[in-house]
């Protein structure tokens, strides 16, 4: 009897000490959460962000007075927008290996995790190392595939034919449409091979039973109804299944299901008809008359709350469709196509730079369909009491020896300031030199402090100047350029009238704007990246000129078919509406 209540009291002890880990580890997350939010920075121990210095401290306009109208969108003379090059071959496949070592190091050693800017380099410029020709190509696996120089572009009024399988892309929404919406949405269209490739917006319904038509009737997403008629967008109304289809078998990997007891059930779809399903494990039946099998849900074991379900839509989604789920304020930046090509594309990102092998962040997220994996994670998180957060669903698959089947890609892929700062960072800064979330929506004059640190390319030329810009230059060559220099370099700028027609009474002075032109422009955005995560700040709008504004700006002259997006390509769909103005910045 001693030994019966030793062994209960060990097994109480266990319990215990497993319920604080987790409420420890949900915590921690809260807190980062609630620091990003706050402060723009992951370091629970920064201070909270006070208003930027380019802030007027009377009630007068926000740029000095001047005439917004007539300020330049530039100083830099000659864009180069087609930084990216030709957009990779629609059959290339990413070496997942390559990937990872080159911006890891070994499992165990993980060396070059927290070098950033190496890790971007290698990237940018190493394409032919870790881009290939898969021996048999996609686009000839099926009869039905048009030939890839024969495939027909995106016009005004089709989307045009993939010579190959068509890439899912999913992402998930709750309410009306906002500046963040577009973002993602204009972001797609920029870098992704349209013919190719499928938006997935899925919209909270369980709540909001109207989610579909009142984003249809919503005026700031009127502008891309024309790509929802083309089908280049789809809106797809998210509710909670309550069965999930499993591939069949599966089940059986999974040495957390055991048992099986024959019960008769009703079917949903007619309850009219009894049919015999079989219990195989807790939660999963097997329909006797075609084999099929399915994850139940009961309605108490569904949730709504909206973390909650944010974290299980992506789970489900890409076990139903497969393709890439990506959270909202992910900015996209290349072509993804090479990276959800090769038939195994399941993969998420490192959590910061956290060295456990199963601290995920599933921000980004790739899995195939209908697979042993998927229906894995699944089935883990609902086990869970459907607790879908990517560090608990990661320690479960690294304790059950499945994370080597779910790659891990270190944060240079998809969100290259999160091991930037405050996490020891290695080697040099990235470029541009960003130390909290918060800086790439500064557009004021030295608001954003040392983010040319690293460069070491050829200073930009001015507009009618030429030579380095008062920041854009090699690192120790010299001293800004002066506020003359700057004047004389915008003048061209100066001789198109506002939408007033009268200039709105007074020149454009560039050395009282408060968000003057500079140099910034997207080939120097984190390049090689193939995304930016904003981490939330879902209530900021971008200054004029701050990053996100020079952003805006390649997307709207790509859209309008003024410009190129990076692979030099132009846009032959319908013209679309720019991004708004904020007359708060005026």
């Amino acid at each position: 009897m001693d030994r019966l209540d030793r062994s209960s009291k060990c097994s109480r002890l266990t319990l215990l000490l497993r319920n604080l880990a987790i409420a420890m580890v949900a915590y921690v997350a809260v807190v980062e959460v609630l620091s990003i939010y706050q402060t723009g920075s992951i370091y629970p121990l920064a201070k909270k962000r006070r208003p930027s210095s380019d802030t007027p401290k009377d009630n007068g306009p926000l740029s000095g007075g001047v005439n917004w109208r007539l300020r330049p969108q530039t100083l830099v003379a000659h864009i180069n927008d087609a930084y990216l090059g030709p957009r990779p071959h629609v059959d290339t496949f990413a070496n997942y290996t390559r990937l990872v070592e080159s911006c890891r190091g070994s499992l165990t050693g993980l060396e070059k995790m927290k070098n950033v800017h190496d890790c971007l380099h290698y990237l940018a410029y190493a394409e032919k190392d870790y881009f290939f020709a898969p021996q048999d190509p996609p686009s000839r696996a099926l009869p039905a595939y048009p030939a890839v120089e024969a495939a027909a572009p995106h016009t005004n009024e089709t989307i045009g034919e993939c010579p190959g399988p068509v890439q899912l892309f999913h992402t998930y929404w709750t309410g009306p449409a906002t500046w963040r919406v577009e973002l993602f949405v204009k972001a797609y269209l920029y870098t992704q091979n349209i013919p190719c490739s499928r938006l997935y917006l899925w919209l909270e319904s369980d709540g909001f039973p109207h989610a579909v038509e009142d984003m249809l009737a919503d005026k700031n997403f009127a502008r891309f109804l024309p790509l929802v008629e083309r089908g280049d967008i789809v809106l797809k109304a998210w509710k909670f299944p309550s069965r999930i289809p499993l591939p069949r078998g599966a089940v059986e990997e999974d040495p957390a299901y055991v048992g099986s007891k024959p019960v008769r059930r009703t079917s949903p779809d007619d309850p009219k008809t009894v049919r015999k399903e079989v219990y195989i494990a807790d939660g999963v039946v097997r329909d006797e008359e075609d084999g099929s099998e399915w994850l139940v849900l009961t309605e108490r074991q569904m949730t709504f709350l909206p973390v909650a379900v944010s974290d299980a839509v992506r789970f489900i989604v890409l076990h139903l469709y497969g393709g890439a789920y990506f959270d909202m304020d992910v900015m996209l930046l290349r072509d993804l196509r090479p990276l959800l090509l090769p038939p195994d594309h399941s993969f998420a990102e490192r959590w910061a730079v956290h060295s456990h092998p199963g601290d995920y962040n599933t921000a980004v997220m790739s899995l195939a369909p209908n697979t042993s994996l998927s229906s894995y994670l699944v089935r883990g998180g609902i086990r869970m009491g459907l607790n879908f957060h990517p560090r608990i669903i990661g320690r479960m698959a690294w304790k059950d020896g499945r994370n080597e089947e779910f790659v891990m890609f270190e944060t240079g892929l998809f969100d290259p300031i999160w091991g930037e700062f405050n996490w020891g960072r290695e080697g040099r800064c990235a470029i541009p030199c960003f130390r909290d979330y918060g800086v790439a929506f500064l557009g004021g004059r030295g608001a954003v402090r040392d983010e040319w640190e690293s460069y070491d390319g050829a200073p930009l030329e001015l507009v009618q100047v030429g030579g380095p810009t008062g920041e854009l230059r090699r690192r120790g060559n010299g001293e800004p350029a002066s506020a003359q220099d700057e004047t004389e370099a915008v003048k061209a700028g100066q001789g198109k009238p506002g939408p007033d027609g009268k200039y709105g009474g007074a020149p454009y002075a560039l050395k009282d704007d408060k968000y003057p032109p500079n140099n910034r422009t997207l080939e120097n955005f984190f390049r090689g990246a193939w995304s930016y995560h904003i981490h939330n700040q879902w209530s900021k709008h971008p200054q004029p000129n701050s990053w996100f504004d020079v952003i805006q700006k390649a997307h709207d002259g790509f859209l309008s078919g003024e410009r190129t997006n990076p692979y030099g390509e132009k846009w032959t769909g319908p013209a679309l509406l720019p991004y708004d103005r904020w007359p708060e910045f005026d």
